[in-house]
């Protein structure tokens, strides 16, 4: 059976899921969702490897540093868990 027992995690990650990118930092998981802080959608990868490989976007919507954005695991595809680029916080 599975819980809701939230873990907690603070790293910077990439999130790619069936319609959307993110990025954040990490303040909890649980079964359901990754929850986010300093996040941003990324509404624009441009070249997808240049993005990974520079960390820079095209287009940029960030939230509010305190907001607490979560993730919805069915959702995610896949997940960078070691994102090594600053958070973009910038609007683009």
């Amino acid at each position: 059976m599975a819980t809701n027992k939230p873990k907690t995690k603070t790293r910077a990650v990439f999130i790619r899921t069936v319609t959307s990118y993110y990025t954040g930092e990490v303040l909890e998981e649980n079964d359901l969702e990754i929850v986010l802080v300093k996040a941003a959608w990324i509404a624009d990868t441009g070249r997808f490897a240049q993005a990974m490989a520079t960390g820079e976007f095209s287009e940029v919507e960030p939230y509010p540093d305190e907001f607490e954005v979560g993730v919805n695991r069915g959702s995610v595809t896949d997940i960078v868990r070691n994102w090594p680029h600053p958070l973009p916080r910038a609007q683009k």
